[in-house]
């Protein structure tokens, strides 16, 4: 299959993460991705961790897949006369430099967008392009410190937590690829492209938006949960007689059927957990009753029996577990990569029933 975004060429001046993932995704979905790096080592992502192949770390051959990499001395008269030439025929160009140097070296937005009327000019940031801190970097788990994120993950008693994922480095990504997309379509009726900003700190606020937007209509703080959720119930992990399990009763249908599989019928008429709403109220009874018979059988065994029931129900898995199930290699999204003896994870979507496959590994600093 021919990448959908075939025929776009994007120019990448990015590190380590957000800006080398919007690369990525451009690259999988079948853009040209050229990677402009620093002539005297390049990404820093290549020496972050163990070498992985060919002296790189493992995140930049994830992070840097499908691209070609130029290094260039942009602090240099002919690097960036080179950058330039390569943002002639661009769509697109994204960088996550740290703030101020863009403008030092005359590549900032309003300059490039000026020189070059159709390209679509993409920013990413810690703290956002506005405001008192819009100068400060910052890293991953800075920002979901600092947006309130870590605050509401994890348990009650559990202190401050950051998620395992890199949910603001990729997801601010996401977020500049859609708009960068936005653009595109727009150039299509006007002829010019624009500036696109974003930043993990407003990334890290919209992942929050349920919790900020209740605190700020209601005045309610969040409560915390480590697998439960805070408006229905029972909806999190309880254990089994050989380990813990999720149940997600996410309505009163659901509810009774999960009363019928666990022998106790009665509790569809009980008023204290007849609705989702009387059952947050009385959950700690409610619990009270359902773990003891919950630690009668299996994991195994209860989730079969809910399958059968049709509740909503799954074993916790550990990484090796989940990508030993059926389910997760049927979907194919762990591709060999061209020319290379390893595999990657591929683009979560599909179009037209295929899988965007990845064109080929990550570059060499200067190959192209």
């Amino acid at each position: 299959m021919a990448g959908v975004l075939a025929g776009l060429k994007v120019v990448e001046l990015g590190q380590v993460l957000a800006g080398p993932w919007f690369g990525a995704i451009f690259a999988d979905l079948g853009a040209e991705v050229v990677k402009v790096e620093r002539h005297d080592g390049g990404d820093d992502a290549r020496r972050m961790g163990p070498a992985f192949r060919h002296g790189d770390a493992m995140t930049f051959h994830i992070m840097n897949r499908g691209k070609s990499s130029h290094a260039l001395d942009l602090r240099q008269p002919e690097g960036l006369a080179a950058l330039d030439r390569l943002l002639a025929d661009a769509d697109i160009m994204v960088h996550n430099l740290r703030p101020g140097v863009a403008e030092a070296l005359g590549i900032d937005g309003p300059t490039l967008t000026t020189r070059h009327p159709r390209l679509i000019y993409c920013a990413i940031s810690a703290f956002g392009h506005l405001g008192p801190m819009a100068q400060r970097p910052g890293y991953e788990p800075l920002l979901q410190a600092y947006s309130g994120l870590s605050s509401i993950n994890g348990g009650e008693d559990d202190p401050p937590m950051r998620a395992a994922a890199s949910l603001c480095d990729q997801g601010t990504a996401m977020w500049l690829v859609i708009g960068a997309l936005s653009l595109v379509h727009r150039r299509h009726s006007t002829g010019r492209g624009g500036i696109v900003q974003g930043s993990l700190l407003e990334t890290a606020l919209m992942w929050s938006g349920q919790k900020i937007d209740t605190y700020a209509n209601t005045g309610a703080l969040p409560e915390r949960h480590r697998s439960g959720h805070p408006s229905m119930t029972p909806y999190e992990a309880f254990d089994a007689a050989d380990g813990p399990f999720l149940i997600c009763a996410g309505n009163d249908r659901l509810f009774g059927k999960l009363a019928e599989v666990m022998a106790r019928p009665d509790w569809i008429t009980d008023p204290r957990f007849a609705t989702n709403r009387a059952r947050l109220q009385h959950k700690p009874a409610l619990f009270a009753e359902m773990r003891p018979i919950l630690a009668s059988r299996s994991r195994a065994d209860w989730v079969a029996r809910m399958e059968v029931a049709g509740v909503p129900a799954a074993q916790i898995h550990s990484i090796p577990e989940a990508l030993a199930q059926p389910q997760v290699q049927a979907l194919g999204m762990f591709q060999p990569i061209p020319g290379e003896d390893f595999k990657l994870t591929a683009m979560p979507l599909s179009f037209d029933g295929e899988r965007p496959q990845i064109a080929r590994g990550a570059p060499r600093l200067g190959e192209h």
